[in-house]
């Protein structure tokens, strides 16, 4: 009776369990298909988004900003992404305790009792938590903290630059109106990464100091960073392991017969390994170059053979055969000063004053070429007398605007904003260089105006359109006089190498006396410390003793009431 009246009840059990696992099954698959056409319609937008190219990001100038983004865009993770913080300076030193400011004074029983003020923080240091210190970062200094757009100098040190991050500053520092100043320290630059950084540089417009400090590089590149379009001012390459190579490559960006960088005003290539071939590389490209202010190749590998190159660039030089035929385009393009009209096919070529003969061709001037040339010269002089006062009477002519230029220039003036080296020279009637004719030092008005407001700037002279003097078939030039600041320090330099930079400093005082000019003074300052010889040597103390008066910075000893000059310690 019990099994049978059980029986109807656990039927009903399990037909009821068998819909609620078929309810439950339902609802499963219904769930699982909602699943898969959401995930089909998620990977369907993915894909969508995927076939649309993303919309180029343009930079607005704030460099924390468009830093951050074109990180994040190239994808940098957000702790992947260097922090741009302000560059940490020295703390200010505090102002001395106050004499006024007198000690709490208790009389507790009757006794004085002076408390010590507590001991202030130290504000010669700042500190950080562990391990920030060694965190990639971007140091920025601004004109205005306040203004996120007025950065003026970027500093990265101590991490690796790579490919990436040379990309995303490639996008965001054009766009920099302020910056004048880029530092890379130890960043890992490679060939890639310098050529990238070259590319890009000329773009920023009023970037002026490039460090690139602890980089060395195998293909040794350094050279693309000061080409012809380079607008950089101050350059360094300390440490970069720049050997014979690098060195070829920098003269040759430093000038040529038919190139040269107009900018550049200070080089430093100290802690190198550049040995004689090198620094001959060097001198090479200081013969055409008139811009160059100072040149440091302290703590390499240079000796007497380099020294006497660079000795012989200070003084003078013949021109090499391709400098030669350089100077007679030059002159058949503007006009030769000592040529009015072209003249007739010359009969030999040792009778042309820029065409020194060939010995090989054996046209050497003889005795009887040199009374003709006298000749010549005389009746060419009676002619520009004639043709002066024609010019007096009638104007100017066209072709003697560039004579005229040449003739008269009183100096040249290198200027550090522009970055240019100009020659400043007094003209009446000819044009500036904003296209306004100067009327004889007068104004509108015709009052005299002072001295300093009359002269016109004109293109600088190429060096190989400078005075020549024949020696033996060869054309010399005067050397590189503006050159004020040679360092030469940590070398092996004996004393054939003093000897010879003595000479050169010598030729440059002779020529400042017969041809002075007040911004061609020659050098003015060198270092020569801790070489190859005896600072007791006769050429050390000649040369010192002749560099002492041309440093700007030199005092002279005061003089005593009698006339003597006092003697100071350890002079």
């Amino acid at each position: 009776m019990f099994a049978a009246g059980t029986g109807p009840s656990q039927g009903a059990l399990i037909k009821s369990l068998s819909f609620v696992k078929k309810v439950k099954m339902g609802k499963r698959m219904e769930k699982a298909l909602k699943e898969k056409a959401a995930a089909s319609s998620t990977s369907q937008d993915a894909a969508d988004d995927e076939s649309k190219t993303p919309e180029p990001y343009s930079c607005t100038g704030m460099f924390e900003q468009d830093f951050t983004e074109l990180c994040r865009r190239s994808g940098l993770q957000q702790g992947e992404i260097p922090p741009v913080v302000i560059r940490p300076k020295r703390p200010p030193t505090p102002p001395p305790p106050d004499p006024k400011a007198q000690t709490q004074v208790s009389a507790e029983d009757g006794e004085e009792e002076q408390k010590e003020p507590e001991e202030p923080k130290p504000t010669t240091y700042t500190t950080k938590d562990k391990f920030q210190y060694f965190k990639p970062t971007v140091q920025v200094e601004m004109e205005n903290e306040d203004k996120p757009a007025t950065v003026t100098e970027i500093y990265i040190r101590g991490w690796k630059v790579d490919d990436t991050m040379m990309g995303v500053l490639k996008q965001c520092l054009p766009t920099i109106e302020k910056l004048h100043t880029l530092y890379f320290w130890n960043t890992g630059l490679t060939e890639k990464t310098i050529a990238e950084l070259a590319s890009f540089l000329p773009q920023c417009s009023n970037l002026k100091n490039l460090t690139l400090d602890g980089n060395p590089v195998l293909e040794e590149n350094f050279a693309l960073l000061i080409g012809d379009d380079s607008l950089l001012a101050n350059v360094s390459f300390r440490n970069n392991h720049i050997t014979d190579k690098g060195a070829e490559m920098i003269g040759k960006a430093l000038s040529t017969a038919k190139s040269c960088n107009k900018n550049l005003i200070s080089l430093n290539l100290s802690y190198n390994k550049i040995t004689d071939i090198g620094a001959t590389h060097i001198a090479n490209g200081l013969r055409m170059n008139r811009v160059v202010l100072s040149l440091s190749l302290a703590s390499n590998q240079i000796s007497d053979t380099g020294a006497k190159k660079l000795g012989e660039v200070l003084s003078r030089f013949p021109l090499t055969h391709e400098e030669t035929v350089e100077r007679r385009k030059l002159i058949r393009e503007k006009g030769s000063p000592d040529r009015k009209s072209p003249s007739p096919p010359s009969r030999g070529r040792a009778e042309s004053k820029d065409r020194p003969g060939s010995k090989g061709s054996g046209t050497v001037l003889d005795k009887t070429d040199k009374k003709r040339d006298k000749s010549s010269k005389k009746k060419q002089d009676a002619k520009k007398e004639k043709e002066e006062d024609k010019t007096v009477k009638g104007g100017a002519k066209k072709d003697d605007k560039w004579k005229k230029g040449v003739s008269k220039i009183t100096m040249l003036d290198t200027t550090r904003h522009g970055s240019k080296v100009s020659v400043v020279a007094e003209m009446q009637g000819t044009k500036t260089a904003k296209g306004k004719k100067t009327v004889g030092g007068k104004d509108k008005k015709g009052a005299l105006l002072p001295e300093s407001e009359t002269p016109d700037v004109v293109e600088a002279i190429n060096p190989l359109m400078d005075s020549v003097e024949n020696i033996d078939g060869q054309l010399w030039i005067p050397g590189n006089r503006a050159l004020i600041n040679l360092n030469l320090s940590r070398n092996q330099i004996s004393e054939g190498g003093f000897k010879a930079l003595l000479l050169g400093v010598q030729y440059q005082m002779t020529l400042n006396s017969l041809q002075p000019n007040p911004a061609l003074k020659g050098l003015m300052r060198i270092s020569l410390n801790k070489n190859a010889i005896s600072p007791s040597n006769d050429a050390v103390s000649k040369l010192q003793e002749l560099m002492t008066t041309r440093d700007p910075f030199y005092k002279p000893p005061s003089q005593s009431p009698d006339g003597d000059s006092q003697s100071h310690g350890g002079q």
